[in-house]
């Protein structure tokens, strides 16, 4: 497929990203198919759309597909107020038409017929697909079946499965992309639709029974659940597609007999209680192994499913398979990465007269794991460092490189008995030989008793968004003395000191870039809203504080960075 990664322009005109569109979910599709945006711009296109328009991609992508393509019977262009696929394609509704006309790049009028649907789920831009055929490029498989042999014509089930792929390679969630397979098969297919899962421990989950009621879908849970073991030698549909062996069709008098498995009766349960008069079961599988089976079954639609259907649900769920295997392997990527970034963040340790608490909010759409961190830990001469920091990158590299500065820092704070700046100068000069870390930001500060309940705080800042001192009595202030520039850079230049008094009463929050920055806002922005939310929530509790702070300023849908936090409060005398 030619298309679009990053965007770009063309002739001038911004083109949008195309990375929503698997390149598989075009090329799969028999027939010429092109993907606009909302505005109705070409953002990707298949090669048969190429072939049958005579066009490269270059010359149709970032071009209205109106404008270009459309024409009336005499070869005109078609005025948009005529034309049924521009108004569907507003309407947001799947449409087709069985006679219409594209302009050839030759200038010879091209007959079509053609269907379009609109799809782009979770954070895709919203598009709309457009697949069409000309007479003479009428599908290979030959003159197509009686309609009531195959309710779909074969451009709805060649869009069907374009749609299918584009939804379900869209999301790394395994809930979501079954959600998205019964959506798509349910009533369009079939009234009922059941997915059974195999588990990493091989055993069997009825994860999915869903049915068609009234326009919605309503899930049965009680016919959800664990299943008996897939016996290795039954005959049986069910126990056939989740040992990969075949798809079937099959009804409820296949399970009437003895059952010879556990799965046997709970398939006739099913049947029993769904009301299903014909069914259709077909492997879920990935290139690796057999993941489950799909079943789509027909109790108030009266026609039963034909051999013919079969090709169809075996599509979908194969490509449900990939879907759901690189779900899965993405899940078990972030559980090692979580487990990993709390390994690598340590525990606070009491500092008596003063309140400490930390959080660490990973990116929801990274790995979950990254180069934000905070530290804290008693020095030698009776002070407490402090520490956050941030290493370029959100991967298992940046991680690891984060722990490289996090254990040297805390080896030459506890070593060398000199102010903040000269630790970080020490810390600077080594990571740019012994380690993998080109740039990092961080604030690393000594925090020690003073008189009248006072603390005092010594610290310099290394290209981080400086401290935020919020007074009991809700004045907030940033500590912007001690700046300096990031680690990493190669200049030789001395760092700064700064000092401030924590009056009783007081709370320090001390944090990483991913609070402040956000799309749709600037950074000064950011820290007008932290500091003002800071100062509203300084009567709460050090614990309530640092959640609501994080909540308000950061909210779970918004966050697209890691963001590492340490706060700290000095009580009241």
């Amino acid at each position: 497929m030619a298309g679009r990664e990053d965007g770009g322009t063309v002739d001038g005109t911004s083109v949008p990203a195309a990375s929503a569109v698997p390149a598989a979910a075009l090329e799969a599709i028999g027939a010429g198919a092109y993907l606009v945006d909302e505005k109705g711009c070409i953002v990707a296109v298949n090669a048969r759309a190429e072939q049958l328009l005579g066009r490269p991609a270059g010359e149709l992508i970032g071009h209205d597909a109106h404008d270009l393509l459309h024409r009336s019977p005499q070869g005109e262009t078609l005025p948009r107020t005529q034309c049924a696929m521009r108004r569907a394609f507003h309407a947001g509704r799947p449409a087709q038409a069985d006679e219409d006309y594209f302009a050839h790049a030759d200038g010879s009028l091209l007959p079509i017929s053609w269907m379009i649907t609109p799809y782009g789920t979770g954070d895709a831009q919203p598009g709309t697909l457009v697949v069409f055929h000309t007479p003479e490029s009428r599908w290979d498989a030959g003159p197509p079946p009686e309609q009531t042999a195959r309710p779909l014509s074969e451009l709805q089930r060649l869009a069907l499965l374009a749609e299918t792929t584009a939804q379900l390679t869209s999301t790394l969630d395994v809930d979501e992309a079954l959600r998205r397979l019964v959506g798509l098969v349910v009533p369009r297919l079939a009234d009922w639709a059941v997915v059974d899962l195999i588990t990493e421990r091989d055993e069997v989950w009825r994860a999915v029974v869903v049915h068609a009621e009234g326009g919605e879908l309503v899930p049965h849970e009680d016919l959800q659940g664990p299943m008996p073991p897939v016996p290795e030698e039954s005959p049986m549909p069910l126990s056939r597609a989740l040992r990969g062996v075949a798809s079937t069709l099959t009804g409820p008098r296949t399970y009437r007999g003895t059952p010879d498995s556990g799965i046997a009766v709970e398939q006739r349960r099913l049947f029993d209680a769904t009301g299903m008069h014909s069914a259709a079961i077909a492997p879920i599988r990935s290139t690796r192994a057999v993941l489950g089976a799909l079943t789509l079954g027909r109790g108030e639609n009266p026609a039963p499913f034909a051999p013919d259907d079969l090709p169809l649900i075996e599509d979908m769920a194969r490509r449900a398979g990939f879907a759901l295997d690189n779900a899965r392997l993405y899940q078990r990527q972030r559980k090692v990465a979580e487990t990993m970034q709390n390994h690598l963040l340590p525990q606070m340790p009491g500092v008596p007269g003063l309140e400490m608490t930390v959080r660490y909010l990973p990116a929801p759409d990274a790995s979950q794991v990254g180069g934000d961190w905070y530290d804290a830990f008693p020095l030698a001469d009776a002070s407490t460092a402090l520490a956050i920091g941030d290493v370029v990158g959100h991967d298992l590299e940046a991680a690891a490189g984060m722990a490289q500065v996090r254990n040297m820092l805390r080896a030459y704070a506890w070593s060398q008995h000199e102010p903040p700046s000269r630790i970080v100068e020490r810390l600077d000069e080594a990571i740019q030989h012994i380690t993998d870390v080109t740039m990092a930001t961080m604030i690393f500060a000594r925090i020690e008793a003073a008189d009248a309940g006072h603390w005092r705080l010594s610290w310099t800042n290394a290209g981080h968004p400086p401290p935020l001192l919020i007074s009991k009595d809700g004045l907030a202030s940033y500590l912007t003395d001690g700046h300096g520039i990031l680690l990493g850079a190669h200049v030789d230049t001395p760092r700064p000191d700064a000092t401030a008094l924590l009056a009783p009463g007081s709370t320090l929050v001390l944090y990483t870039d991913g609070l402040i920055e956000g799309p749709g806002h600037s950074l000064d922005t950011g820290l007008r809203q932290l500091r003002r939310h800071a100062a509203a929530l300084a009567h709460r509790p050090l614990t309530s504080f640092t959640d609501q702070l994080l909540r308000r300023v950061r909210p779970a849908d918004n966050n697209d960075d890691d963001v590492a936090l340490l706060a700290l409060r000095v009580p009241e005398s």
